[in-house]
């Protein structure tokens, strides 16, 4: 009998202590799962996860598309009726309201040449069109320049709709800033490749390793020059050291380029230089001069009948050193030449292009390139850089 009392006293104790484990370990299940955060803390988290969301789609920077999809994401941060994102151009994005957006665009622009946060009150919304209520417009900046807007619409707008949209706008900001550093390094390596295909195209070979051949027989002391000419130019055109050079050994490329091109051009290809001796040591970005030259030969001259001119100037003003490359050949278009450097346009004179865009990038807006041109007119090409840029070093050949 006291075995067996034993027993049963062991049996309810085992399972006094079990449901006591479990009970332990469900209550601390349930603490554990009340602590996955506070109020605040899932609110942070919400908004960062919403944050990510949408910077997905401003990778490519304010794109119509990025901006709709982005948006969809960020009015929920804003808690408003309507999220507007707008460029310099138009509307972007129009999340939360039905049909088509009111013409917005003149209280856009107040915000794009201020550069202020407006408000802008019932009143004067009812021309827009009805059941807008107000409106908050926040500026998008990228360094110095406003790009665009962010706008709330809310019944009323308070205190906390201006600082929320103002910290949103800057948020924006940060993302389109990021993808304009990721289109410079993409566009800067770009040109540098096509820079380098453009000098030593598949065309100019040809017609160099003709030049050559047609003196093997008549002037074989002329070929071998040729040839090491040739190899001395393709040496530097695809050399992988360095982004910056001097404009002498620019020069000294040219050069070679030009005697390849005149063995094929004979008479009809007239240079002239005018070189300072003050300039020669400034650094350049690397094949910023010889792809001008080689659109002055390949689109100035080589479609024109007789002779072709071709000058090149160097020479310092002030603090800058300049360089000028004139053809007297056809010409180009103005409407096509601004289709080409905005980049609208591929194919020929893209090596324009290339060097420009490089140039704005190293030096800013105001070092980009000089284009005076018309269709039968010829063209002047003007380049103007610091002469001291202590940041760059040129790689030594």
């Amino acid at each position: 009998m006291f075995s067996a009392a034993v027993d049963t006293a062991l049996v309810c104790a085992v399972a006094v202590i079990t449901l006591a484990v479990v009970a332990s370990l469900g209550f601390r299940l349930s603490r554990s799962y009340r602590d996955l955060g506070s109020d605040a803390d899932r609110a942070t988290y919400a908004t960062l996860h919403t944050a990510a969301l949408a910077s997905e789609h401003l990778r490519e920077g304010l794109t119509p598309s990025g901006a709709s999809r982005a948006s969809r994401h960020l009015r929920g941060l804003l808690r408003c009726d309507v999220l507007m994102i707008s460029d310099a151009a138009g509307v972007l994005a129009w999340e939360g309201g039905r049909g088509t957006p009111p013409e917005v665009m003149p209280l856009v622009r107040q915000v794009l040449e201020s550069g202020r946060t407006q408000i802008v009150r019932r009143q004067r919304l009812e021309a827009l069109g009805p059941d807008l209520g107000e409106l908050v417009l926040s500026p998008i900046r990228v360094d110095d320049r406003v790009v665009g807007t962010v706008g709330a619409f809310a019944e009323d707008v308070n205190a906390g709709l201006v600082r929320a949209t103002n910290e949103l706008a800057g948020w924006v900001s940060t993302q389109v800033e990021l993808a304009e550093l990721d289109s410079s390094r993409r566009l800067l390596a770009e040109a540098e490749v096509r820079a380098l295909r453009a000098q030593i195209s598949p065309h100019f070979i040809y017609n160099s390793l003709n030049a050559i051949a047609s003196f093997i027989n008549t002037d074989p002391e002329r070929a071998r020059d040729l040839v090491v000419e040739f190899a001395d130019f393709t040496r530097y055109s695809f050399r992988r050291h360095g982004d910056f050079t001097t404009v002498a050994e620019e020069l000294r490329s040219i050069d070679r380029y030009l005697l390849l091109e005149r063995a094929r051009f004979g008479d009809r290809l007239r240079v002239s230089l005018e070189i300072g001796p003050e300039v020669l040591s400034t650094v350049i970005p690397f094949l910023s001069l010889q792809p001008l030259v080689e659109n002055a030969v390949r689109h100035g001259l080589d479609s024109k009948d007789g002779v072709g001119n071709i000058t090149i100037t160097a020479h310092d003003v002030g603090p800058f050193a300049e360089v000028t490359i004139e053809d007297d050949g056809v010409g180009i278009d103005p409407d096509h030449l601004r289709s080409v450097l905005a980049g609208h346009t591929e194919g020929v004179h893209v090596g324009l292009r290339n060097v420009d865009s490089r140039l704005r990038q190293v030096y800013g807006d105001d070092h980009g390139l000089i284009i005076d041109t018309a269709p039968g007119a010829g063209t002047l090409i003007t380049m103007r850089v610091p002469k001291s840029q202590p940041e760059h070093r040129a790689w030594d050949a």
